[in-house]
């Protein structure tokens, strides 16, 4: 289908349905609302229009003050801004219903394949000039066989970019379904609801209540419809003993995740353990229920009552544990007297269970710990200075006397041995990895990861307090080292080399089934590297290790930590998965999903089921459609230099005098701790300074989005493409455009970040005494970045390829647009000074929700 075709019907299921029920909102039963909604398209249009002629967001609501005798006191300016703020973010709420509920609609019109093509393409094809049905068979079998042993894992993160708490989701929900069947009067009593609501937290969630949060999901969602991907699966590949329970895993990081969140404790781990493992008692027990009522027969009533008795204890009692057997044995025992007895009846319902059970376990997601390297530095120190083996640094050992000692001193640990809390709970943490496993099964916890992995100690230091906490020299837990600085990332090959020619850890990954799973940092990685150099990095890096770890006879998994918008490494999946060179070993994809994406691409039954069926066919792409995705030596040379080139425009940004100034004293930054949107701090540890390397990557990445400037998604690539152009080299960045796919991928993200940008909205800081200079520099990036662009892809305007992604960006920005005036407003109050401070920092507080909820995808 044409651009054009796919816009009118966007148009037609989605703006034109949201601007119908949108007008709902004046016929509400409640004054401030009704008056709020008449003056929201004046002040839309005010907006527009003032910001289109250079007009500063301090002219434009000064005006639109003046212009209304009802808003004549700062007062009721305030009032009104506040309740602005309030419709706009119900605004946002509703177009997301309408755009989810059309959905199924709309994604079947795009150019995508899905799963059941892929197949159905490798069965049809006929291999050239061979011709015959026998090379269509033999493709079928490639795809099949790909399938039968690829995995994908779906991790799902608390990373504070999604706001609204239960109550909000579940109004959302009943919102989607009547918008879904054009039911008007419950809309209209459900939007009631959303203004009686509120959106937002009364205070910081716990990292329980984080947890809470996404089990919402698994519950309600996930279960289901994993279940039906699986099947589906099942149905696709032809094979009715397609056994491959992994091709769909969930992971699960709130509650294990303790990287810079003093608030994650061994405590919280055993928690979300426990509420994992109950909740997926809950779903089991639905399911039994309803073939409690199907199954009325003699012999098979019986077994079903004992298995629903002993499921529903395990629903409420975190003491009640079930093993795998105890469920899927009953149920392989209903299947038999189904199958010999009563015709199978019913039997495909008993079927689906047991693929549930296969799939689910007793865990339902694996719960990943996550630590920084730093921490366990520290704690091996004085592991070591305790035990008499070094005085003060480890520094004293050489490399092979530590990496001994590590592999193979036996050391006793106990967690009250320590006075630091820090180093008490790590080791604490440690040990409950192993009464997790007693409790959920194997896959309920056995992954650790360590974050600012720049060495081979960051692994072994984990290898050796898991031996040395747990006693035992074997253990059934994965070590994965997070690869994310440029550093890190350039010396990632040498460190599994190292650790790959000590026997101790080779024979530890070998009864790991001989994979080793290493996590890539988009987040970091980009904040450190720049958009094009980290995304390069990450290629090469993801190249040298599957190269390495073939030469070692092991599997290579990539985890990658993707976050929401293409700063970190977000965007379109598909299009990123299957665009990798074939170096790049593809036994699994595996990476986290965070904060907005979480609702935005699967938060309905709909969306999961797509969006899972995308990763897996990305999987087998390439295999299907017998594409190699190389990469030549030219266009490697050429992608180097330009990896390079944006680098060093970049670095000169990131060590300019002004970088931190500019986001602490000009932009939202300061108010991300104030909001009530999670548990983590906003910097890695509050008492230092603020750098950009104690700055996480979320606030940092949320602070230019909410400036509409989207520095991290762009900057480097306008002054790398010009220095080639410069030089006579724009066919040859067409070209690399043309034919190598992973760049086209980075340069279609990247127009995504540059269509986000409103540099009108902050034009007032050009004139600037102080930031006036750095706001120049960063508008000329951003246009030459357009321009160059557009250039190297032979585009008119920008996402030309993705015209119903495009419109929906248009509407968002539309409709955020008065609450991102409003926004800067406050900000320039506070900045010449007010009376009213704190009353103003609470407008730029409130209005972070709706910028960051209409965006979708901006942290």
């Amino acid at each position: 289908m044409d651009s054009s075709s796919r816009i009118k019907d966007f148009q037609r299921s989605v703006r034109n349905k949201f601007n119908v029920f949108n007008s709902l909102f004046l016929s509400l039963p409640f004054r401030k609302i009704r008056t709020t909604g008449v003056l929201i398209p004046l002040l839309q249009s005010e907006c527009r229009e003032g910001l289109d002629v250079g007009r500063d967001p301090l002219e434009i609501l000064d005006s639109f003050f003046k212009s209304r005798p009802e808003l004549k006191t700062e007062e009721e300016q305030i009032d009104f801004m506040f309740r602005v703020i309030q419709y706009v973010e119900r605004q946002v709420v509703l177009f997301d219903s309408v755009e989810d509920a059309a959905f199924p609609e709309l994604h079947t019109l795009n150019d995508q394949l899905s799963l059941k093509d892929y197949i159905h393409l490798a069965g049809s094809k006929t291999g050239g000039s061979l011709g015959g049905p026998s090379d269509g068979d033999t493709n079928l079998a490639t795809a099949a066989s790909k399938l039968s042993d690829f995995r994908t894992r779906i991790v799902f993160t608390a990373h504070p970019t999604q706001f609204y708490p239960p109550s909000v989701l579940k109004i959302i929900a009943k919102l989607r379904q009547f918008i879904f069947n054009n039911d008007i009067s419950s809309i209209d009593l459900t939007l009631q609801q959303l203004g009686l609501t509120s959106l937002l937290k009364s205070s910081k969630p716990t990292p329980f209540e984080e947890a809470q949060n996404i089990i919402y999901f698994l519950r309600n969602v996930y279960y289901d419809a994993v279940g039906e991907v699986y099947s589906q699966i099942k149905g696709a590949s032809g094979d009715d003993a397609f056994h491959n329970f992994k091709v769909i895993q969930l992971g699960f990081w709130p509650g294990g995740d303790r990287d810079g969140n003093p608030f994650v404790t061994s405590e919280t781990t055993l928690a979300v353990a426990n509420e994992l493992r109950m909740t997926l008692m809950k779903c089991y027990y639905r399911d039994l229920k309803e073939l409690e009522g199907k199954l009325t027969f003699r012999n098979v009533e019986a077994v079903v009552a004992q298995l629903v008795a002993v499921v529903y204890d395990a629903m409420f009692n975190a003491k009640t544990t079930l093993s795998y057997d105890q469920l899927e044995g009953p149920l392989q025992t209903i299947k038999q007297i189904l199958t010999t007895d009563y015709n199978g009846l019913y039997l495909d319902d008993v079927n689906a269970l047991i693929d549930k059970v296969n799939i689910f376990g007793t865990h339902f997601a694996t719960i990943d710990i996550r630590q920084n390297h730093s921490v366990h530095l520290q704690l091996v120190t004085e592991i070591l200075q305790q035990n008499g083996l070094i005085q003060d640094s480890i520094e004293e050992l050489s490399q092979e006397n530590l990496i001994d000692i590590l592999l193979g001193k036996e050391l006793s640990i106990h967690p009250e041995n320590f006075e630091n809390e820090l180093f008490q709970d790590t080791i604490q943490t440690i040990q409950l990895i192993k009464d997790i496993q007693a409790k959920n099964g194997e896959d309920g916890c056995n992954r650790y990861v360590i974050s600012n992995s720049e060495d081979v100690y960051s692994v072994l230091f984990v290898f050796a307090l898991i031996r040395w906490s747990w006693g035992e020299n074997t253990f059934p837990v994965d070590i994965i080292p997070l690869f994310e600085s440029v550093e890190g990332m350039a010396n990632a090959r040498r460190i599994m080399d190292v650790l790959f020619t000590h026997h101790t850890y080779r024979n530890h990954v070998q009864r790991r089934a001989d994979t080793q799973t290493m996590m890539l940092g988009f987040s970091d990685g980009t904040k450190d590297g720049g958009y094009l150099m980290a995304n390069w990095s990450i290629h090469r890096t993801k190249e040298e290790l599957s190269s390495v770890c073939e030469e070692n006879g092991i599997k290579a998994i990539f985890f990658d930590g993707r976050g929401g918008p293409p700063a970190r490494g977000g965007g379109k999946t598909h299009r990123f998965y299957a665009s990798q060179s074939d170096k790049i070993a593809n036994h699994a994809i595996e990476l986290t999903i965070q904060g907005q994406v979480i609702t935005s691409r699967y938060g309905t039954k709909e969306q999961f089921k797509y969006h899972a069926e995308q990763l897996i066919s990305a999987g087998i792409h390439k295999d299907v459609l017998g594409q190699k995705n190389q990469i030549s030596d030219r266009f490697r040379a050429l992608f180097d230099r330009l990896g390079r080139l944006s680098f060093e425009s970049y670095t000169l940004l990131k060590n300019h005098p002004q970088f931190i100034p500019y986001l602490e004293k000009k932009s939202t930054l300061r108010f991300y701790s104030k909001a009530n949107v999670g548990s983590r701090p906003s910097v890695r540890s509050a008492d230092e300074k603020l750098t950009l390397k104690n700055l996480r990557a979320i606030p940092f990445v949320g602070s230019w989005s909410q400036l509409k400037q989207n520095v991290p998604g762009y900057f480097g690539i306008g002054s790398a493409f010009k220095t080639v152009v410069d030089e006579g080299g724009l066919e040859d960045l067409q070209s690399l455009f043309r034919e190598v796919p992973y760049f086209k991928t980075l340069v279609l993200n990247s127009m995504m970040s540059l269509s986000k940008c409103n540099f009108a909205l902050t034009g007032y800081m050009a004139d600037d005494p102080e930031f006036g200079p750095f706001w120049h520099l960063l508008r000329e990036e951003y246009e030459l970045s357009k321009d160059m662009v557009l250039q190297v892809s032979g585009f008119e305007h920008l996402m030309e390829e993705e015209a119903t992604s495009k419109e929906s960006v248009a509407i968002r920005e539309d409709i955020v647009m008065p609450l991102l005036v409003i926004q800067q407003y406050a900000l320039q109050q506070l900045e010449k000074g007010t009376d009213q401070q704190d009353v103003y920092e609470k407008i730029v507080t409130r209005s972070l929700y709706g910028n960051i909820n209409a965006s979708r995808n901006s942290a």
